[in-house]
């Protein structure tokens, strides 16, 4: 099994593994004068990971791993994985950590590696639910739509009961959000990041980082600015490490300005350091970063460094060159080369280069909505460059900012479902007259996007959805996703996503009164509900979307809720009730002049009053759609519900009518030139006259029935 992440593509490392260094002597690649971000050659982009120090923490680790547990000590094998906790702040380098370890210990686990985060972007906990279901998802788990917490961690345990498989929770707020996605596997291991303990999580390894020590602070910026000015002044380098407080995100960033600086030295690097002001009441332990961000941050060109600010606008905390236009107002080559800058710098972590399904090359030429590459914020820089925004920018500049990049979404949405059509569709062809930079170069190219991008787009929506001013918007955006997701990956498999869109339509639809969204929004979500099982909950739905449909009134919507009342009393075996709903939606067909879908609700009547075994009102509701078919000149269902009639004689004890009735349904079933059905009825027929004693008709009809059902199969 191939590494699998949840929440935005595979996680990068935090802040804290050293990129591999430009050639000695040399600026930086792309390296502008001083005061101005670097920028990288477009071929490699951010440099090479590089693991520096913390081989000790590593032995221990390791060391962990194979130290018996408590339930080994005490004589009984383990139920559950073995957890251990790398603890530490934000940019201490401990995600770095977690990936060498789990790079070192792949082989031990066949299965492979799971990845989730914990934390959002803004520092909220991760709805667990939605990462329990990503990672069924990533296992090859099909989870129902709407499912609980509980059900789906609970699915998530017995999936990765019988592996070998490596999880990876990194920024865990705590062992509230840890301890539900614990599996009950001795062979899995767990591998938890976090600030703190996971108290109430037993037998956890835990393993704190401080700073690092100076051989490997100077490693890492040797392997930015080379080693020429750090060895002729290694104190300096020394001082710079501690004034970094061995901090990787700090050494990383501090680097990165030196790199970017081939004219200065390492007494520059520790002077400007010195000269960044911050707030007498910050907390010693997090003063080293704050003071590398800011100097890295105040270097920025005033246009970059809005870029940066605005980028935690980002949904999902993921960005692109689309995501970065849109917010800052500039062109998407502009965006592309700044957003590589900052990777250059260590304020990005660039995630796994897309790649279409065509086989095109992620770096074609043409400009391709899915070719340009995502990058995430640091978790330990997005706190620090989250407080600026507001400092910096007017409440209306943001919310415009929000309103271009929704705008944009929607745009790149529409390409994409447009790329699922037919080529000489009108979608197609409307889509041909956008910018070469919206569009996509095939299907596999846009549905690679999609999935790419689709927990970032859920998360746009339902940032839209919160911000409660941009409800044109973000009723736009999801329209477009649901018809995107719809177009790529079909109804089942979009089920899950499309149950969180519709509770958002709902959300938004109630908040502004419109009563036919919310009626539709309700008969969607109820449509899932009784789908995935949970039918008291879809019976609730559909009565609340029956009254928000007559108070419009919406008799398409009232409709649909009447029937699919009596669908939902089908189902729980309430025969009358379902009679009584089916003959509503009846009523309201009927006044609509709507015969087709009349005939249809005359057939469930009659299903309803057969399996209730009331043989003469079924007798009456199948005459009636029989009746209504022949009206309408639909041959095949009149056969069918006369068809049907003949049954209902025959369990009502009446075969001999009940075989003049099959009969008669026989010869308008050849009218119809229906195959399957003319061979149903020939078998019937053979049945009733076993039963009436005439064996030798019966293998005759019985005969042709069998060779019509070989001429037309299934």
């Amino acid at each position: 099994m191939t590494d699998q992440a949840v929440g935005g593509g595979p996680l990068l490392p935090e802040t804290g593994e050293a990129p591999a260094a430009p050639a000695p002597g040399n600026r930086a690649p792309g390296a502008r004068p001083e005061g101005a971000a670097a920028r990288p050659a477009p071929s490699t982009g951010a440099l090479a990971p590089h693991f520096a120090g913390r081989r000790r923490e590593l032995k221990e680790l390791h060391a962990d791993i194979a130290r018996a547990g408590l339930d080994t000590l005490s004589g009984r094998k383990g139920t559950r994985s073995r957890v251990l906790l790398i603890a530490g702040r934000p940019g201490s380098g401990r995600t770095a950590l977690a990936e060498q370890l789990l790079r070192e210990r792949a082989g031990d686990h066949p299965d492979g590696v799971l990845r989730a985060m914990l934390t959002g972007p803004g520092g909220e906990p991760a709805d667990t639910a939605r990462t329990a279901r990503e990672l069924l998802a990533a296992l090859g788990a099909e989870a129902p739509p709407g499912a609980a917490e509980d059900e789906l961690t609970a699915q998530l345990r017995e999936a990765l009961a019988a592996r070998r498989a490596l999880l990876f929770l990194d920024d865990a707020p705590g062992a509230e959000q840890v301890e539900p996605l614990l599996p009950d596997a001795p062979d899995c291991l767990v591998v938890v990041v976090s600030q703190g303990p996971l108290t109430g999580i037993p037998d956890v390894r835990p393993c704190a980082l401080g700073g690092l020590d100076s051989a490997a602070g100077v490693e890492i910026l040797s392997r930015y600015a080379g080693p020429t000015r750090i060895t002729v002044d290694p104190r300096t380098a020394d001082s710079v490490v501690e004034e970094c407080g061995g901090q990787p995100a700090a050494l990383v960033l501090a680097g990165a300005w030196l790199a970017a600086r081939p004219m200065s030295s390492v007494a520059d690097l520790l002077r400007a350091l010195h000269d960044i002001d911050l707030p007498d009441d910050l907390p010693t332990g997090v003063r080293p970063l704050c003071r590398a961000f800011r100097l890295a941050h105040d270097a920025l060109p005033p246009p970059a460094a809005r870029i940066l600010r605005l980028l935690t606008l980002a949904p999902g905390g993921l960005v692109d060159a689309h995501i970065a236009s849109a917010l800052a107002g500039c062109s998407v080559a502009a965006a592309a080369t700044t957003l590589d800058d900052f990777a250059t710098l260590g304020l990005l972590r660039p995630l796994a280069a897309p790649q279409d399904g065509d086989g095109d090359a992620a770096g074609i030429r043409t400009p391709d909505a899915a070719t340009h590459p995502p990058y995430r914020l640091p978790g330990c820089l997005d706190p620090l460059v989250r407080a600026l925004l507001p400092e910096y920018e007017r409440p209306a500049e943001v919310q415009l900012a929000r309103a271009r990049m929704l705008e944009r979404t929607v745009r790149l949405l529409q390409s994409c479902r447009a790329m699922g059509e037919p080529a000489d569709s009108p979608a197609r062809q409307k889509v041909a007259g956008l910018p070469r930079s919206l569009r996509f170069a095939s299907r596999a190219a846009a549905a690679h996007w999609l999935h790419s991008r689709r927990g970032a787009l859920l998360d746009a929506a339902a940032m839209a959805v919160a911000d409660g001013e941009l409800d044109t918007l973000d009723r736009r955006l999801m329209a477009a996703l649901t018809r995107t997701l719809l177009a790529h990956r079909g109804p089942e498999a979009a089920a899950p996503d499309l149950y969180a869109l519709h509770g958002l339509v709902l959300r938004v639809a109630e908040r502004r009164g419109l009563a036919r969204e919310r009626a539709a929004a309700l008969l969607n979500l109820a449509d899932l509900d009784g789908r995935a099982g949970r039918t008291a909950q879809a019976l609730t739905r559909y009565r609340q979307a029956l009254e928000a449909a007559r108070s419009v009134p919406d008799p398409v919507a009232t409709g649909r809720a009447l029937e699919s009342l009596g669908c939902t009393y089908t189902e729980l075996g309430d025969w009358q009730r379902a009679a009584d709903w089916y003959g509503r939606a009846l009523e309201l067909r009927l006044a609509r002049g709507e015969g087709a879908d009349a005939a249809r609700l005359y057939g469930r009547i009659g299903g309803a009053h057969s399996c209730a075994g009331r043989w003469d009102e079924a007798l009456t509701s199948w005459r009636a759609a029989a009746r209504t078919f022949r009206r309408l000149g639909e041959v095949s269902g009149q056969a069918r519900a006369t068809g049907e009639m003949a049954r209902v004689r025959e369990y009502a004890g009446r075969p001999e009518e009940a075989l003049r009735t099959c009969l008669e349904a026989l010869d308008l079933a050849r009218k119809a030139d229906d195959g399957r059905l003319e061979a149903a009825l020939q078998l019937r027929i053979a049945d009733t006259l076993d039963r009436l004693g005439d064996p030798a008709a019966a293998r005759l009809h019985r005969s042709v029935g069998e060779r019509l059902l070989e001429d037309y199969p299934e």
